[in-house]
């Protein structure tokens, strides 16, 4: 493990001027450092967003190529969103440029007690729950990183004393160094970003890299019960713990006796029955799980833990219910970006299930969930809409499912819901898909199915 960069009088080019990388210019001035802030997008496309780096020492070199602007740089910080592989940052390194990410920056100038959480699904909940089990336990958590508030924010005020509940994407961890969770967690790994990654070999590759630059000292939590994330734990350097709903582990989180069950060296604590967890569904438990086993080992007490399992009511855009309508529950899963998020979201469906599907193609499979959808009693139609709309109708066709019904826009496809659903069934939006084919994120998406759920007149659904 390397030591932390000095960036003092240091000029160091920022990529990617969206909420990552306004912040990493802040923290980077904070530091005596020299940002050259730099994007593709010009001045104008970012509204007021950027008026808060108005008047600081930076150089703007927004709507320009990066390339030219190496000559001049020490160092390269660069957004979540631009890749390792990226002609601008390959440049940087054959110059021997120092080049980390955001995620990273930040890491190496927070103070605080460090949680580190990825997965291909979860990741949010898991953290958010984290955060509220701290709250509740009387510390000071700080909820940052993939969740949408950037760890550099985060790194400007956080204390020592202070608890770091940090949300972690592959994409992060592409350009860590001395990145250093005190306890990290991988929560599943399935097909996810190969369009990113190009094989789930570096993608999985990618995941355990949140343990690299652990100690003894450290906790690495991991899901007994996903095979890929059971190889993680070779080689590993920290104390490993466990989560399963299906076997007791030795160390880690387990069912027995229809109870929550934490095993932590010789300490042992049975929670809550798992029926009393807040947030529904066998996916759920299991982030319950992961974030109760790293609360115990941090010193959360066990109250809080409970209360926290027993309160928490899950994050926005994640099975969230919205509104019920002449009978039917609509559902909005937003944040079903893959589609092993969306056989989580349909093995939640108790009812008759009209599910929309599809959105930006992010170059996966979805034969493995629409076999699975096939196989389910609750979906009973199925809607299919953008980018990916031809490759779900073959392979839901070649899984066997319900015809799905096609539609031409967001709009259509919920009006298309509306018309199908029968009083007493749901409507689950969990597109299986990344949203920039329609929408800039998941959460614009998820606010317009909202909107306009909640802007329906009741009793006037069309024959």
């Amino acid at each position: 493990m390397h030591k932390p960069f000095d960036f003092r009088g240091k000029r160091v080019l920022v990529i990617g001027m969206a909420r990552s990388g306004i912040q990493a210019a802040l923290l980077l001035i904070r530091h005596g450092a020299f940002p050259i802030l730099n994007d593709i997008k010009s001045r104008d496309a970012f509204g007021s967003a950027l008026d808060v780096l108005e008047g600081q020492s930076v150089e703007w070199r927004l709507g320009e190529s990066p390339l030219p602007l190496l000559e001049n740089a020490d160092a390269l910080v660069i957004s979540p969103g631009v890749p390792i592989d990226n002609p601008a940052v390959l440049a940087a390194q054959e110059r021997g440029l120092y080049v980390i990410g955001e995620l990273e920056l930040a890491a190496q100038f927070a103070a605080g007690t460090l949680i580190g959480v990825t997965g291909t699904n979860g990741k949010t909940t898991t953290v958010t729950l984290l955060d509220t089990m701290f709250r509740e336990a009387g510390r000071t958590s700080w909820l940052s990183g993939n969740i949408g508030t950037p760890f550099s924010l985060t790194a400007l005020s956080s204390k020592p004393e202070d608890i770091l509940v940090t949300e972690v994407s592959s994409f992060q961890l592409e350009s860590i160094d001395i990145f250093h969770p005190r306890a990290a967690a991988v929560l599943n790994v399935t097909e996810d970003h190969l369009i990113r990654h190009y094989t789930m070999e570096c993608y999985i590759a990618m995941k355990r890299r949140i343990f690299e630059n652990q100690k003894a000292s450290d906790l690495a939590v991991l899901n007994y019960d996903d095979p890929i994330c059971v190889g993680m734990a070779d080689g590993l350097k920290a104390r490993v713990a466990w989560f399963s709903r299906k076997t007791e582990v030795c160390q880690g989180a387990f069912v027995r006796d229809g109870k929550l069950t934490v095993r932590l060296g010789k300490r042992e604590w049975t929670l809550c029955d798992t029926e009393e967890i807040g947030i529904p569904g066998p996916h759920n438990l299991e982030n319950a799980m992961a974030a109760a086993v790293i609360a115990l080992d941090l010193n959360a007490s066990p109250e809080a833990v409970v209360h926290a399992l027993k309160t928490f009511r899950g994050v926005e855009h994640r099975i969230e219910f919205v509104r019920e309508l002449d009978g039917v529950r609509y559902i909005n899963d937003s944040k079903g970006t893959n589609p092993d998020s969306t056989v989580k979201a349909v093995d939640t469906m108790r009812k008759p299930t009209v599910l929309i599907l599809g959105g930006y193609d992010k170059h996966v499979s979805f034969l493995t969930m629409a076999k699975h959808i096939a196989e389910s009693p609750q979906i009973a139609e199925l809607i299919i809409i953008g980018a990916t709309k031809d490759q779900l109708r073959r392979e839901l066709a070649e899984a066997g499912t319900v015809t799905p019904h096609e539609a031409g826009s967001f709009e259509e496809a919920l009006d298309m819901a509306r018309k199908l659903a029968q009083p007493g069934w749901n409507v689950l939006m969990s597109p299986a898909c990344a949203s920039f084919d329609m929408f800039t994120c998941f959460e614009e998406r998820g606010e317009r199915f909202k909107a306009i759920v909640n802007g329906w007149p009741s009793g006037d659904a069309q024959a």
